[in-house]
């Protein structure tokens, strides 16, 4: 019986880790390539090689079991969930994945979803190990682990998302510096503040020139240039980035010359940049005391007391360890 019910769950909880990585590769994809519409998609490249059109519903029984069932139920329940969901959990959901550079393209409903997708596979991999356990588990303990899993898998996509904020935050803040000296000399040289941005975008392939490239093509297509830097600075949510558009917005409104402007944004970003990694070093012994307690010192005792622990146990233990 037990058997049973463990391969049941390990059943299911294959089928969540096979329906979460299919949406991962499938918006992936769907990223790189621009697709929206794989029907459509399928639909021209057949009208451009001539073949007979079939109808929307054969084309549709020959894409894969993954992209006709297990992606459609999972943006249902993202959908479902919106319904139950808080309007402000929503827009906090939603900024935090443009904070985060919205990977995956996913929207806040599914990805809020996922958070009880992760959290049931988090739950059902040690009910999983609980169930083939040689030794069955007190009903107590699998019940309290099971718990703590779940609340830990609940969080993780949020505690993932949170993390790739600070991965991005922190390559900006190093990169811009740099940039800004870039910057500095594009102008200084007579180029305009459009075209030194679009210098920096084609010379480095980081978060930065990223974000330079697309307010460019924003104000290509006709934003204006102060609503695309401010939007460009609440993309990222970074103070320096911050203190950089406002100090271009005000040289550009008072008519203060750009040059000078970027000079002095740049002596202050370096100033700032070696503060911040004085700041980090001084963090690292107070780091280095968790791994030293629980890791090296214990290490270091052993080393040192197990010589004169063998000799004690010699001595009253009349002749050695094991010995007679």
């Amino acid at each position: 019986m037990n058997l049973a019910i463990g391969l049941f769950i390990g059943a299911l909880v294959i089928g969540v880790i096979v329906a979460v990585v299919v949406v991962g590769i499938r918006a992936s994809r769907n990223a790189q390539e621009g697709s929206s519409d794989p029907l459509m998609d399928r639909l021209a490249d057949a009208a451009q090689r001539g073949e007979e059109v079939k109808s929307l519903e054969a084309i549709e029984m020959q894409q894969p079991f993954t992209e006709r069932v297990i992606v459609p139920v999972i943006r249902k329940l993202g959908e479902v969930s919106a319904r139950f969901t808080p309007q402000n959990l929503l827009v906090e959901t939603t900024r935090k994945l443009e904070l985060a550079g919205n990977p995956g393209k996913l929207d806040a409903a599914t990805f809020l979803s996922t958070r009880f997708i992760v959290a049931i596979l988090f739950g059902g991999l040690l009910l999983l190990v609980s169930r083939l356990a040689a030794t069955p588990w007190p009903l107590g303990r699998t019940f309290l682990l099971i718990v703590v899993f779940v609340f830990l898998g609940f969080n993780f996509p949020g505690m993932l998302i949170q993390s790739m904020i600070s991965r991005r935050q922190n390559e900006v803040r190093k990169a811009m510096p740099d940039a800004l000296d870039l910057l500095t000399i594009c102008v200084e040289a007579g180029l305009g503040f459009d075209a030194a941005m679009a210098k920096v975008g084609d010379k480095w392939e980081n978060e930065l020139s990223l974000m330079f490239t697309r307010c460019i093509r924003e104000v290509q297509l006709g934003k204006p240039q102060r609503e695309a830097l401010r939007d460009m600075e609440s993309r990222l949510g970074l103070p320096e980035l911050t203190s950089f558009v406002a100090a271009v917005i005000q040289s550009q409104i008072l008519g203060v010359s750009l040059s000078k402007v970027l000079r002095i944004q740049s002596d202050q970003m370096r100033v700032k940049r070696r503060q911040r990694a004085e700041e980090l070093a001084h963090q690292a012994p107070v780091k280095m005391i968790i791994p030293m307690a629980f890791l090296t010192f214990p290490s270091i005792l052993i080393i040192m007391l197990a010589p004169a622990g063998f000799q004690i146990a010699q001595t009253f233990g009349g002749g050695g360890i094991g010995g007679g």
